[in-house]
Order: C-alpha cells, then sequence, then structure tokens
C-alpha cells in the first residue's frame, strides 16, 4: 500500500473514480460521466508538481485519489490557498482510504506552498462534511440553491482551513 503522485498512466483509474462518485448523485455537481478527453486539461494541470494527484495504491490498483487546484489561477496575491478534492472507489468506500489522502494531502502543503486549504461540497455530502470538520475545516461560506441535480436544489457549502494557524 503507497500513496504517491499520479502518472498519465492512472488517470483513466481517477477519472473512473471519478465517475463512481458522479453515480452517487451527491458527491460532484457532474452529472454526466465525464472522459479522459473532456478532463485532459485539467489532469495536465495536476502534471505540474505544485497541483499534484496524490493516489492510493492496494495491491496495485488505484483505490482512490486526492488532488489540490489551484485557486484563482494566475493571481499572484491567493497563491498561497488550494482547493483539496478526494475520491475512493465505490468497493472501497468506508475503509480509511480518504482519511489516508486528506492526511498525507495536509503534510504536503507546507512544502507546496499552500498555507489555506478548502473544499466545495454539495450541502447533501454529509460523509465528506463530516470528514473534513475531523480535520479542522470549518464553515467559510454557503451559496445557496446553485446546484440542481435531478430536480432536487442544493446549496454549495465552502469548508476551509488555514493551516498555518492548525500546526
Amino acid at each position: 500500500m503507497c500513496i504517491r503522485i499520479a502518472t498519465k498512466n492512472e488517470w483513466a483509474d481517477v477519472i473512473r473514480i471519478y465517475n463512481e462518485a458522479v453515480d452517487t448523485r451527491v458527491s460532484t455537481a457532474d452529472t454526466e460521466y465525464v472522459t479522459l478527453e473532456s478532463r485532459k486539461a485539467w489532469l495536465e494541470e495536476h502534471e505540474d508538481a505544485r497541483y499534484p494527484i496524490y493516489v492510493k495504491i492496494v495491491d496495485d490498483e488505484v483505490v482512490g485519489w486526492c488532488s489540490i487546484s489551484s485557486y484563482r489561477s494566475g493571481r499572484p496575491a491567493v497563491r498561497g490557498a488550494g482547493e483539496i478534492s478526494y475520491y475512493v472507489s465505490a468497493n472501497r468506500r468506508n475503509q480509511g482510504i480518504a482519511s489516508e489522502l486528506i492526511e498525507h494531502l495536509l503534510s504536503k502543503c507546507p512544502d507546496l506552498g499552500i498555507r489555506v486549504l478548502f473544499g466545495i461540497l454539495l450541502e447533501s455530502n454529509a460523509p465528506s462534511m463530516y470528514l473534513l470538520k475531523k480535520y479542522g475545516f470549518s464553515d467559510w461560506g454557503r451559496f445557496p440553491d446553485v446546484a440542481e441535480i435531478d430536480g432536487e436544489r442544493f446549496d454549495h457549502v465552502y469548508l476551509g482551513l488555514n493551516l498555518e494557524e492548525r500546526e
């Protein structure tokens, strides 16, 4: 078992796991599957060592991933902020994998120059809200009724963590 930076050969696994989250209807605001082609620019942005995708490998299989994305790319004043995302294979959920990925990512943030981290979640994603709050994230904002999935509206909730205050 290990957690490391994803390779291009694992991008299809990243997409597969993400698409499993689309099926949940609570883990992402995407309502249709994505493809390697449609996510290519995002994946290439994460080849940069500053904004990596970390994968959890068990028995030579990618079972989950976690990434840091830039916030307001190209604006130097907010270079120290990043967005966390994480997803776990459907058959591997509730086994502590998301916690391992988050802990790994948090440990790497100082070396990456990330001092503020936030997650953007649908209000219906109670497991992720609980998990991020377990690591010290708190409510930073809410955008009411911005997401609509299958005819139901949801708030987008912003949870944030100042890593300098965490130490």
